[in-house]
């Protein structure tokens, strides 16, 4: 069941925040968002909800055992064996086919190809049940005792599909006690609509003119149609995941319970490693929590760090080799970048924007194309053939689209960065969102309510990892 389903935002959502505010009771209302949310997963995974319910109170265990053995070795063994068997977990439902396709090029194999099917969500579950075992062994959290209460904090439908990757201490608060504020509701309902727009009307848009340049048109492309092409394939990746963190923040708030955030405007960003402290911000916060800095960090072997943690978050995206080259990509960027600083430091804002989408598109061509067949000639035949740039399509899609268009440049700018320290207008604009914001809301999703009825479906990017 998707955020962006007729069942989702007439049915499941509605009946969830009922029966939660229903009860005033805090034991009650975790009930009820505990069945909404397993009932939610098994929606689309009935047989799969027992790897989340195997993973949940495996960790549930071992948080008790590793508060337990607190201070002696008995603490690091538990640890280690949760970490063991929950990455075990994640390579055999996820990499496993990957393995054996690498290996049989090796070795004779006396057994077929594993057929597993992929769980909805386990790369995010599994993080956030690592982090919390990690976190109790690190004594910045308490062990959680009650089995249901950390079931829920596995299982929140918000969060289980795509994230964010949000830490238990970040949302125990939440867990023991919430209440019901107008404040928080309203804006919950704002930021989900904003995210339901970015969805339909901006993300799904964009996916169909990446497909029409990059799949249907392939063999015929020019310069000009790869650029474009790629360009909306990274505009549909931003609004197609941040829609969906907006969606998630935005329901957490309604019930209560606020998510850090995942996005902050990263097409603003002035230099690589700077986009990437504005985008997925989650994942990024988690290696760098628990690879990173255990590696030794900045501390000592700091390149050899940055390159192993940006392999693994390709490895992470998924079970292809062009996700492991596009880690590898940025892992050698955000090297040579931090040994460019002075030279950055002294680059005119402009130009350093400029290099960072430039990069930042480019990288689009390996995270999508899968073959490395069909992205070499993409780059090498297609994407520098600087002799056909001009193109009549293109100029028609631009032309159709210029309203999109326009939308699309307005919320990639961070306004709020740009006006906040200005006194009068950033008291205007705050009083302006607070009378407009219910009407924009309404008119939001009434179009992407309309479109939904209108289209197929159209399942979010980040699911599949």
């Amino acid at each position: 069941m998707a955020f962006s389903s007729i069942t989702f935002l007439y049915f499941f959502l509605p009946l969830a925040l009922g029966f939660h505010y229903l009860f005033k009771n805090m034991v009650y209302r975790n009930i009820v968002l505990l069945l909404f949310s397993l009932i939610f997963y098994a929606w689309g995974e009935p047989i799969m909800i027992l790897v989340l319910l195997f993973t949940a109170f495996f960790d549930y265990g071992n948080g008790l055992l590793i508060e337990r053995f607190r201070g002696s070795p008995k603490a690091k063994v538990v640890l280690v064996f949760s970490i063991i068997v929950n990455i075990g977990a994640l390579v055999a439902f996820k990499y496993s086919g990957f393995l054996y396709d690498n290996l049989s090029l090796l070795f004779d194999l006396p057994f077929p190809r594993p057929k597993v099917f992929l769980p909805i969500g386990i790369s995010f579950y599994i993080f956030r049940t690592l982090s919390y075992t990690v976190d109790v062994y690190r004594g910045t959290v308490a062990a959680q005792r009650n089995p249901f209460s950390y079931l829920l904090y596995i299982s929140l439908f918000q969060l289980t599909f795509m994230g964010p990757i949000a830490r238990y201490e970040q949302l125990q608060p939440a867990l023991e006690s919430r209440h019901f504020s107008w404040s928080d509701f309203s804006s919950g309902i704002n930021r989900f609509c904003l995210g339901l727009f970015k969805k339909i009307l901006i993300a799904n848009v964009a996916a169909e003119l990446t497909d029409k340049y990059l799949v249907n048109g392939f063999s015929d492309l020019t310069g000009a149609d790869a650029w474009f092409g790629i360009v909306m394939f990274s505009i549909y990746l931003y609004f197609d995941f941040s829609g969906y963190s907006d969606m998630a923040i935005g329901i957490g708030r309604m019930f209560g319970i606020h998510i850090l955030e995942n996005f902050r405007h990263p097409y603003a960003a002035i230099s690589v490693a700077d986009f990437y402290r504005r985008w997925h911000i989650s994942l990024g916060t988690f290696f760098r929590d628990y690879v990173y800095i255990p590696l030794g960090g900045n501390r000592k072997y700091q390149d050899r760090n940055i390159f192993i943690v940006w392999m693994l978050t390709g490895l992470w995206h998924g079970a292809q080799w062009n996700y492991v080259l596009w880690g590898c990509y940025f892992g050698v960027i955000m090297i040579l970048e931090k040994y460019a600083r002075s030279v950055l430091a002294v680059t005119p804002r402009f130009l350093k924007h400029t290099y960072t989408l430039i990069l930042i598109v480019f990288s689009r061509a390996i995270f999508y194309f899968e073959d490395f067949d069909a992205l070499w000639n993409f780059i090498t035949i297609h994407l520098f053939d600087f002799h056909t740039f001009s193109n009549l399509g293109i100029a028609v899609d631009v032309t159709t689209h210029i309203y999109w268009l326009s939308i699309v440049i307005i919320l990639c700018i961070p306004w709020n960065e740009f006006i906040r320290n200005t006194g009068k207008a950033w008291r205007f604009f705050t009083q302006t969102y607070l009378y407009t914001s219910p009407i924009i809301s309404l008119a939001f999703l009434v179009l992407s309510t309309m479109m939904i009825l209108g289209s197929s479906f159209n399942p979010f990017f980040y699911q599949k990892f």
